[in-house]
C-alpha cells in the first residue's frame, strides 16, 4: 500500500471520530459554560472601584455609589486618588452611599478649604490679629517668601478623625470593612506613594493635599501632596490588589479648548491636567465598567452645587446598570454591612502623648488643650482644644489619634512647629473718620521667649498711624504685655461742639478744624477663664492733644488754639465675655465688656485736673429668629467719677465703626463726635438678612441719652434725647467687610452716609 493511500485512510477516520464526538464536546462546553454563569456558586468576582480625584467634582462619587448598590454589587477593594480617597476611605470604612450624601450636604467646605477655625477657638489676641490682616507671607531673614497653602487642613482633619474614629485601631488598611489604598505624590521626586498603612486621616490627608489650596503632609519624613499629581486613576494598582473586575469613575478634566484659556488659573489648571489627561488614555481600556460623569460644568471649587454633582454621578452610573446588575450575579451573597457605630459623645481620656514639640513646652501645650487627664470630655471640646492650638499660629500642623487603653481613651498628639518666625502682613481700610490707610504689619515670635510675639503695625494713608506690641502668651496662666500706640485724625466739628472744651470766642463760623492725637502706651496682665472669658489689669500713660489752626493764637505765637496738650496716667481694669460667632455679622452669642480707668496724674495744661475716673460697659445679645434672619441687642452705658472740669476724654458720640479710641462710641443719625457729654446711656438694636452667603441686609434703630449726671440724677431712664436710624448692605471678603450705611435722625432732620472697606485697624 502506498503511501498516499496510507493518509487518505488515515483522514477518513480522524473525519469519522470528529462527526461523531463534536457533539458531545460541544455540549459538554456549553455545560461549563451554563454552569459558569448560571450557578454562583462556582464564580465569585471580586470587584476593585477606582475613584479618582477632582475637588467638588468628586461628590458625582457618592451619586454613582448609590446606583452601584442598587445594583447589589459587592465591592471588594476601594482605591482613591485626592477627592476620591476621602470618599473611598469613609466607604471602606463601614459608611453606605445614603449616610455619606448626608455627611458632605451637612459639611461647610468653606470652612474645610480656608481652615476658618471658630471663633470662640482663640484668644483675644489671636482674634485681634486674625480680624485685622488681609494677607499674610512668611518673612523670614526680611526675605518675602509663599505660604506652603491656603489652609493647613486642620478642620478637615479633625472632622475625618470624628467620623472614622470607629476604626482609628486599624493600621493596615487591609483590615478595614472593605480594604482601602489611597495614593499621594512625594514633592520631592515627583514619584507616586501609595498609602495602604498607618493612621487613616494622615493618608487621605496626605492624598488630598492639593497643590496651593492645603499645606504638604509630612508621613513617614516623606512630604506628600495630592495623589493626582502623580497618579489620579489606581487601576493598575487595585488589579495589583486582587481585583478581578475594575469599576473606575472619573471625574478629572478634560482639557480646555482655546477660548476657554483666557485666565491665570485656566492656563495653570491645563499645564497641570497634562500629565493626567494623556495617562488616562491607557486606563480606560483597563477598566471594566467605565463611569464617567458630566463634570464640564462644574470646577473643582464648586461645593455649592454639591446637589447637581452628585446627580451628575447618578446618571452615569445608571446608564450601565445592566451591566453592573450581572456583575452582582456572579458574586456570591454576602451579608449585610453593619452599620457604622455612632460614637458616645462623651469620652475618657486617660493620659496625653506630645510627640513633635521642641520650642513649646508641654505645659504650654496643654493649656491651649485645656486638657487635663484623666478627664471626661466630648468629641467636641476635644476639636476645640485642637483648634485653640492651631490658632496661636505656632504649628503647621497638630495630628492627634484616640488609641484604645486600658482605662478610656490615650490622646497621642503630634505637632509639627512653624518654621516661619517672622511674617509680613497687609490689610487696607476706609472709613469715614479715618479715611484711607494702607497697614503694613511685621510680626516676629519666638523674640525673647519661646511664645513671645513681637508686632508692629504702621497705617499709611491720609492719617498715619501705628501700634507697637510685645506679648507673652502664657495660656491660662497670666501672660503679660507692653503697648504703644499713635492714633491721628483731621476732622471739622460743629463750633458748638467745640464749646464742652471750654469758653471759646463767638465767632461767625459753622465748622472749625481739629486735629487729634493720642499718644499711648500699657502695660499690661491678663488671665483666661476660658477662650471666650478674659480679665485684665494694667497701667497706662497717654498723650493727647486736640488743637484748631482755624482760629487763635498759641503761647508762640502760631495761628492755632490748643484745647487740651496735657500727659495723663492711669490704672486700669477690664474684663470680656465674648462668644459671638462673628465680630461684624453676629449670628449668635453674648458680648461683654467692662472697664475702668482712674486717672491719677496729668501734666493738667488746662490747669483743672483733679483725680477721677471713668467707667463704661457694652452688653450684647445675638440670635437667629428666622431662616438667615438674626437679631442683635446691644447696651451701652458709661460715665465720669469724680472731677468734672476736664472734658477731653468725655463720652464723644456719633459715626459708625467697629474700632475706636478713649471714649468714642458709634451713634448712627449723627456725624462722629457729634454728641458730648460726662455720661450716656445707648441702646442698639439690628435685624440682619443674610440673603444670599456672605451677603447682608440689615436695619438698625438707636436711642441715647447724653449728660454731665446722667445716673445720679436718674435721666439714664427717661424718655431718648438722641435717636437715629440706619439701613446697610454688607459684604465679607478675604481683606474684611464692605459695608454701606444711610442713617437718619429724626432730632436735627438729616441724613448721613457711611462707608466702611476692610478690616478695621
Amino acid at each position: 500500500m502506498n503511501t498516499p493511500n496510507i493518509l487518505w485512510v488515515f483522514l477518513i477516520r480522524i473525519l469519522v471520530l470528529t462527526i461523531l464526538f463534536l457533539p458531545q464536546i460541544h455540549w459538554s462546553q456549553e455545560k461549563d459554560l451554563i454552569e459558569t454563569h448560571d450557578d454562583p456558586a462556582q464564580e465569585d468576582l471580586k470587584v476593585g472601584l477606582v475613584l479618582s480625584g477632582g475637588g467638588a467634582k468628586g461628590l458625582a462619587h457618592i451619586g454613582a455609589l448609590k446606583i452601584i448598590e442598587e445594583a447589589g454589587v459587592r465591592i471588594d477593594y476601594i482605591g482613591g486618588t485626592s477627592m476620591g480617597a476621602i470618599v473611598g476611605a469613609l466607604y471602606a470604612s463601614g459608611y453606605r452611599a445614603k449616610e455619606l450624601d448626608s455627611i458632605f450636604r451637612s459639611v461647610d467646605f468653606d470652612t474645610f478649604i480656608q481652615d476658618l477655625l471658630p471663633r470662640d477657638a482663640k484668644t483675644f489676641y489671636e482674634r485681634e490679629d486674625s480680624e485685622k490682616y488681609a494677607l499674610t507671607l512668611p518673612f523670614d531673614n526680611f526675605k518675602i517668601g509663599l505660604p506652603k497653602g491656603l489652609s493647613k487642613g486642620q478642620n478637615f482633619y479633625n472632622q475625618f478623625s470624628r467620623f472614622t474614629a470607629h476604626v482609628n485601631d486599624i493600621n493596615d488598611f487591609d483590615d478595614l470593612p472593605i480594604p482601602f489604598f489611597c495614593m499621594a505624590t512625594n514633592i520631592e521626586t515627583g514619584q507616586q506613594v501609595l498609602l495602604d498603612k498607618g493612621y487613616l486621616p494622615e493618608a487621605v490627608a496626605a492624598s488630598g493635599a492639593l497643590p496651593s489650596i492645603f499645606s504638604p503632609v509630612e508621613l513617614n519624613g516623606v512630604l506628600m501632596t495630592d495623589g493626582g499629581v502623580s497618579n489620579n486613576y489606581p487601576v493598575k494598582e487595585i488589579k495589583e490588589k486582587g481585583a478581578e473586575i475594575v469599576i473606575g469613575i472619573d471625574v478629572q478634566d478634560s482639557l480646555m479648548p482655546k477660548d476657554e484659556l483666557n485666565s491665570v488659573t485656566n492656563i495653570m489648571l491645563q499645564i497641570s491636567n497634562f500629565r493626567t489627561f494623556n495617562a488616562m488614555k491607557g486606563k480606560v481600556s483597563e477598566t471594566d465598567i467605565y463611569i464617567k460623569p458630566s463634570i464640564m460644568d462644574f470646577s473643582v471649587m464648586s461645593f455649592n452645587r454639591a446637589d447637581e454633582i452628585i446627580k451628575s454621578g447618578e446618571n452615569a452610573a445608571f446608564s450601565n446598570f445592566e451591566k453592573l446588575k450581572d456583575i452582582a450575579q456572579r458574586q456570591k451573597p454576602t451579608e449585610p454591612r453593619e452599620k457604622v457605630p455612632e460614637n458616645s459623645e462623651n469620652i475618657l481620656i486617660s493620659n496625653l502623648y506630645i510627640t513633635g514639640n521642641k520650642r513649646y513646652t508641654r505645659a504650654y501645650i496643654r493649656g491651649k488643650l485645656k486638657l487635663k487627664t484623666p478627664r471626661v470630655t466630648t468629641y467636641e471640646k476635644l476639636n476645640e482644644g485642637i483648634n485653640n492650638l492651631s490658632a496661636t499660629g505656632n504649628f503647621d500642623r497638630v495630628s492627634h489619634r484616640l488609641i484604645d487603653g486600658d482605662e478610656g481613651k490615650e490622646l497621642s498628639l503630634n505637632v509639627k512647629e512653624s518654621e516661619n518666625k517672622m511674617l509680613l502682613r497687609f490689610a487696607v481700610h476706609y472709613d469715614d473718620l479715618y479715611q484711607t490707610a494702607a497697614l503694613v504689619n511685621v510680626t516676629r515670635k519666638s523674640l525673647l521667649f519661646n511664645n513671645d510675639v513681637l508686632s508692629l503695625d504702621v497705617a499709611l494713608g491720609d492719617n498715619i498711624r501705628y501700634n507697637l506690641d510685645y506679648y507673652i502668651d502664657k495660656g491660662f496662666y497670666w501672660s503679660t504685655g507692653l503697648k504703644y500706640g499713635y492714633t491721628n485724625f483731621k476732622k471739622d466739628f460743629d463750633f458748638d461742639f467745640i464749646g464742652q472744651f471750654g469758653e471759646i470766642p463767638d465767632l461767625n463760623i459753622n465748622r472749625i478744624d481739629v486735629t487729634y492725637t493720642d499718644y499711648n502706651v500699657q502695660a499690661y496682665a491678663e488671665t483666661l477663664l476660658n477662650q471666650t472669658f478674659s480679665v485684665g489689669l494694667g497701667a497706662e500713660y497717654k498723650r493727647l492733644q486736640i488743637i484748631s489752626d482755624t482760629f487763635g493764637e498759641d503761647e508762640n505765637q502760631i495761628p492755632r488754639t490748643v484745647f487740651d496738650d496735657s500727659d495723663y496716667w492711669s490704672a486700669f481694669g477690664y474684663l470680656k465675655f465674648d462668644t459671638y460667632d462673628n465680630k461684624y455679622f453676629p449670628k449668635r452669642g453674648i458680648l461683654f465688656e467692662g472697664d475702668i480707668h482712674t486717672y491719677l496724674f496729668s501734666s493738667d495744661f488746662t490747669n483743672s485736673f483733679d483725680e477721677f475716673s471713668i467707667a463704661k460697659a457694652h452688653l450684647g445679645y445675638a440670635r437667629p429668629l428666622f431662616h438667615n434672619i438674626s437679631m442683635n441687642l446691644s447696651l451701652e452705658a458709661g460715665t465720669k467719677i469724680g472731677n468734672n472740669a476736664i472734658n477731653s476724654l468725655d463720652f464723644l458720640l456719633g459715626g459708625f465703626g467697629a474700632k475706636t479710641i478713649n471714649n468714642f462710641i458709634p451713634f448712627y443719625g449723627y456725624d462722629f463726635l457729634s454728641i458730648a457729654g460726662q455720661s450716656f446711656m445707648k441702646g442698639l438694636i439690628t435685624v440682619d438678612y443674610e440673603i444670599f452667603k456672605k451677603n447682608h441686609i440689615n436695619a438698625s434703630a438707636n436711642f441715647a441719652n447724653v449728660g454731665n449726671k446722667l445716673f445720679s440724677t436718674g435721666r439714664w431712664f427717661e424718655d431718648p434725647d438722641f435717636t437715629g436710624y440706619a439701613l446697610g448692605y454688607g459684604l465679607e471678603t478675604f481683606a474684611g467687610p464692605i459695608q454701606v450705611k444711610y442713617s437718619y435722625s429724626p432730632e436735627i432732620d438729616e441724613s448721613t452716609w457711611f462707608f466702611s472697606v476692610g478690616f478695621w485697624f
